[in-house]
């Protein structure tokens, strides 16, 4: 079990997304960095898709009751154990009564949580992603307060052998970080309304710094920079969007559409951010600047592809030292 002694800003439970109703109006939800949801469940033999912490900003204080194997992933919050700094992309082995905690950002602003056995709290429609405006899925469909108390569930054979060898210690390996930064290049595809916008904002898109607004959370980051306008004003039918897609309502000022994003949109979209750069945006707080480069569809796809071999070649090489570990 874990309890939660200290709320945090905003701790919730999250997986890979409720994929398969947006027809009828539900949305995805998810990890808003699925690069670090993903590579904290391999570290401590999960499924990527299994249910993870999405720990924001201001971390949470957790007491574990009972040994585990643990893996934190993503932004740096400055993570201690039981006071003492511990480090991130690797496993590690904590002792029954200990108790984690987190301090200011160093880098990024999402850190993620993974248990080995996974976080059990009952699926919503083939997910246990929480989406807070519904207020459906997660832990009772809202963040977690002080006082919860979260099941996890059994570790893999290997692992539980190797806990009692461990416990207490840190991995000597880990794997490497994203290139994470307060101001990253975000590769771009144009977008199917691109044609739509003037040249001076087709050309400033790529040209000039964007900046991320405080008011922007899980739905999506509303940038500040070069108003962008269209040829001609016009509406445009709502149409499907997707993770990173750029929205430009009338005011100019771009919106990239996150995690929690809605179904459908009507605003024309002028880019889509590369599928393998969405965890740069999504790391970034208010006030960080983001530059953004073009690549072609192609482009985009190999890179992609590109990096689910990495991420196959991680799973294998992760499950060969817990063997030689075990």
């Amino acid at each position: 079990m874990l309890k939660i002694l200290k709320s945090g800003l905003q701790t919730t439970v999250q997986d890979l997304g409720r994929y398969g109703f947006q027809k009828y109006g539900v949305i995805a939800s998810g990890a808003m960095d699925p690069y670090a949801h993903r590579i904290a469940n391999l570290l401590v033999g999960n499924q990527d898709n299994d249910a993870t912490l999405e720990i924001t900003l201001v971390g949470p204080s957790i007491q574990f009751e009972e040994d585990v194997f643990i893996a934190l992933c993503g932004g740096d919050l400055t993570p201690q154990l039981d006071g003492e700094t511990v480090g991130m992309w690797r496993p590690l082995a904590v002792r029954k009564g200990s108790t984690l905690t987190f301090g200011a950002p160093k880098m990024g602003c999402r850190v993620y949580l993974a248990v080995a056995g996974g976080i059990f709290v009952p699926e919503l429609m083939n997910s246990k992603s929480t989406y807070l405006r519904a207020e459906i899925g997660g832990f009772e469909g809202r963040s977690l307060k002080t006082g919860d108390r979260l099941e996890v569930g059994s570790a893999p054979a290997p692992h539980a052998a190797a806990l009692k060898k461990a416990i207490g210690e840190e991995t000597e390996w880990q794997v490497p970080s994203p290139r994470y930064s307060a101001e990253p290049a975000v590769r771009l595809l144009k977008g199917r309304q691109f044609a739509l916008f003037n040249h001076d904002s087709q050309k400033r898109l790529f040209s000039d710094f964007f900046s991320v607004s405080a008011s922007s959370d899980r739905m999506g980051y509303r940038l500040e920079g070069p108003l962008l306008s269209l040829q001609e004003p016009g509406e445009l039918i709502s149409e499907a969007v997707a993770f990173g897609s750029i929205q430009v309502p009338s005011d100019g000022n771009p919106i990239i559409l996150l995690a929690d994003r809605q179904t459908t949109g009507g605003y024309p979209k002028i880019g889509q951010v590369a599928s393998v750069d969405l965890p740069l945006v999504s790391q970034l707080k208010p006030g960080d600047r983001l530059r953004l480069e073009e690549v072609s569809l192609q482009e985009a796809q190999q890179l992609l592809i590109d990096e689910e071999q990495k991420i196959q070649q991680l799973k294998i090489s992760i499950q060969l030292k817990w063997e030689e570990w075990a």
